[in-house]
């Protein structure tokens, strides 16, 4: 406890502060919610009453961090609080003994978070450190060792199951400090700040820097930010103890970044079970350079699909063939996937997709890597697609979607024009419920929104024109007959593009399902009797058919691996499309995929003999063994009754119902002991991406697919940073992919 100085006069220093209220009465001071410091700690006392010649009855406070009783007399004329003069007597007579067991109160340091209290015999406590059981001196008797040697133990990481830097303690720098000489205000302000901040946290000035350059990479902060005043200024108010690094430091921290985030996906691809697919993607610049984005899609031993950006080129000619199979297959070679690439999609629409594959094919790889002749090798975009024939549905109303445009500003401009549209809307009893609102030019499903929403109102718009002479922009009925055809068959892409985007693992098998509708829906419109609906539906069906034959087989033999569906669905839908000549097409895939099987059982024979003969001499049986001649019976069953194959029996059976939350993953996982070389053909075939859109991307933007553009700032930085920077991001938002090996339990399976 503070003693006031020996002056009768003296001012009550800040050491011997008393908090709350006080009521002075003659000799005698009663505070409220006082603090009594001693050492390190404070009690809060509701009520504490001191008199001249009194015995302070059940008070405590704290001496070393233990809290003891006051059995003497406390001698006091009059203490006043703050700024007053105290007179009297000084305060004398204080006795302190050690605490009873049933008088002790609940420690307030943060130290006994970490440390327990051991009684040992002859009346000694030591404190036992919770994590590494070490004992410390505590107390013998009445003498209290105090706690600054076990608040340095645990804060400096001391302690041996503290080493590990990320795991030392943040402790306020109030308990490691000696308190020799400090005032009662001084260790006031430090217990509150305990509560508040870590005045003592450990800082690295590495690890800092290596966070700083994730933050930039993240959230794509030009690299200079290191050297604004305002962020200097900040980051200053934080950690004093930083020091400011330039630009060419922080680049070397994200290419330090970059590294160490390659180093970890390249182990994760070196352990991938099946094979891997590419998307590409072209990004312009306002030089005439440009950058080819390459991203791996694969399925790993847990049956979850992953897809990682690997580069980010830059190119002298993006839309050149040979440029991009040379980036290709330098990216190949750069991550050792050459022997396992599968396909490539590619976000552009070539005029020629079967040349376009067959230089690819030449050029990235030997033919006899490339799986059925490289029927599969090139996928299109599904996204790309859509949104190309939603463009090529939207120019061809153009001027009647200026005008709709042009109509809805007027109304939105004013509220009186929004009432009097109200008004009339009511008079002729319009039932929609539709707001007006205006569309984004480069995001195709607003302006269907947009062309829906005034769909409904078409006639509110010809009264508002004959009422209102400032409004002449409300569309004829022809126009209103050519938006009517066009929302008719956007409405088909808006729920195939929602349907996509809706699934939680986008696999290759959902995309058949929406490609064949559209094809179904577009070769019926085009004989439609209305020729605007007929000659709407022509312009979306030339586009999506060359669609539809270059990419029909992979699409459909993806699907044929959903147990739900198999070769069913496609003999349905191609009887909906071809009609009379189905079955010839339903011919192609069937051939294709018994191919495409004998493919991979060959590749898993070669691989089990070459394993039979390494091990040739633990599986020849010894000489005398009574049923050899049994194993050459069974072998000559063997030959002249062939087993049916894996991809016979699949198609034979059952087909697995259509529930709603049907895991085709998952459903593969568990049948890969029955099909063992099947299932490896599904893992494959189901990572192909149908579409260079990532899951839970909008692919209604313009800027979802095509070429995008690299801003200006970007294009000024050297090529490798570029790189660094977008496949650093791209790599940071994931956790690493699992490199376990797969599970190999058994499991009973469905006949």
């Amino acid at each position: 406890m503070c003693e006031p100085s020996g002056s009768d006069d003296a001012m009550v220093h800040a050491s011997e502060m008393v908090d709350g209220d006080e009521m002075i009465h003659g000799n005698e001071m009663v505070v409220h919610d006082s603090v009594m410091i001693d050492g390190n700690e404070m009690v809060q006392e509701n009520v504490m009453v001191l008199g001249s010649g009194e015995m302070v009855q059940g008070s405590e406070m704290v001496h070393n961090n233990e809290i003891i009783q006051v059995n003497d007399m406390i001698q006091v004329n009059e203490m006043v609080n703050g700024d007053k003069m105290a007179h009297g007597h000084e305060l004398v007579g204080v006795e302190l003994t050690t605490p009873t067991a049933s008088r002790r109160r609940r420690k307030k340091s943060v130290v006994w978070e970490h440390f327990t209290i051991e009684e040992m015999p002859g009346g000694v406590s030591r404190a036992s450190c919770n994590l590494c059981k070490q004992t410390f001196a505590y107390s013998c008797g009445s003498k209290i060792s105090g706690t600054s040697h076990l608040k340095r133990h645990i804060t400096l990481a001391s302690c041996p199951m503290l080493k590990n830097e990320d795991m030392k303690l943040s402790l306020p720098l109030a308990t490691v400090t000696n308190n020799d000489g400090e005032g009662c205000a001084e260790r006031v302000a430090k217990r509150h700040y305990r509560s508040t901040g870590y005045a003592n946290a450990m800082f690295d000035q590495d690890c800092t820097c290596s966070n700083l350059a994730k933050m930039i990479i993240l959230h794509d902060y030009p690299l200079h930010i290191v050297e604004q005043r305002g962020f200097t200024a900040f980051i200053g108010s934080l950690q004093p103890r930083f020091r400011v690094i330039d630009v060419d430091t922080i680049e070397g921290q994200v290419h330090s970044v970059y590294q160490k985030e390659r180093e970890n996906l390249m182990h994760v691809f070196s352990t991938v079970p099946g094979r891997i697919s590419l998307t590409v993607r072209l990004w312009a610049t306002s030089q005439t350079l440009g950058y080819i984005s390459l991203a791996a899609q694969f399925i790993d031993t847990e049956w979850r699909v992953h897809r990682r950006m690997v580069n980010f080129m830059m190119v002298s000619s993006p839309h050149s063939e040979n440029s991009l199979s040379e980036a290709i297959s330098t990216s190949l070679s750069d991550w050792n996937m050459k022997d396992k690439l599968f396909t490539i999609t590619l976000d552009n629409d070539p005029s020629s997709h079967d040349i376009y594959s067959a230089n690819m094919i030449n050029y990235l790889s030997n033919k006899d890597n490339i799986m059925i002749k490289g029927q599969l090798f090139v996928v299109r975009c599904y996204a790309h697609i859509l949104n190309t024939v939603a463009q090529d549905v939207i120019a061809s109303v153009h001027s009647v979607i200026y005008n709709i445009r042009e109509s809805i500003k007027f109304i939105k401009a004013s509220s009186v024009h929004e009432d009097k549209f109200a008004e009339i809307a009511l008079q002729l009893e319009i039932p929609s419920a539709k707001t007006l609102c205006l569309d984004v030019t480069t995001q195709w499903n607003t302006t269907y929104l947009m062309l829906l929403a005034a769909l409904d109102y078409q006639q509110v718009f010809a009264s508002l024109e004959t009422c209102d002479g400032d409004y002449n922009e409300a569309p004829s009925t022809e126009d209103w007959k050519k938006v009517e055809a066009a929302c008719s068959y956007l409405s088909l892409l808006y729920d195939s593009a929602h349907n996509i985007m809706a699934a939680p693992n986008p696999t290759s098998n959902i995309f058949f399902h929406e490609a064949w509708k559209l094809q179904s829906e577009l070769s019926n419109a085009i004989a439609h009797e209305d020729p605007i609906f007929r000659s709407t539906a022509k312009i979306m069906h030339e586009r999506f058919d060359k669609y539809w034959k270059d990419c029909n087989l992979v699409l459909a033999i993806a699907v044929v691996m959903d147990p739900r569906f198999k070769m069913k669905l496609v003999e349905f839908s191609y009887s909906k499309i071809h009609s009379v000549e189905a079955s010839k097409y339903v011919k192609v895939v069937d051939d294709a995929i018994h191919e495409l099987y004998s493919e991979y059982a060959t590749q898993g024979e070669a691989n089990r003999d070459a394993h039979v003969t390494d091990n040739s001499a633990a599986v020849t049986p010894p000489n005398g063994d009574e049923l050899l001649d049994f194993d050459i019976y069974l072998s000559e069953i063997a030959t002249s009754q062939p087993s049916i194959s894996e991809l016979e029996q699949y198609l034979e059976e059952a087909l697995m119902p259509r529930i709603q939350d049907f895991e085709i993953l998952e459903w593969w996982k568990l049948n890969t002991i029955k099909f063992p070389t099947l299932s490896k053909m599904a893992r494959d075939v189901l990572a192909i991406p149908m579409s260079v859109v990532s899951s839970g991307s909008s692919i209604f933007s313009a800027t979802a697919t095509g070429s995008q553009m690299l801003d200006d700032y970007r294009s000024s930085l050297r090529p490798e940073t570029v790189e660094a920077l977008f496949c650093a991001k791209d790599w940071l938002q994931y956790p690493p992919a699992t490199t376990e090996a797969p599970s190999t339990a058994l499991v009973k399976m469905e006949n």
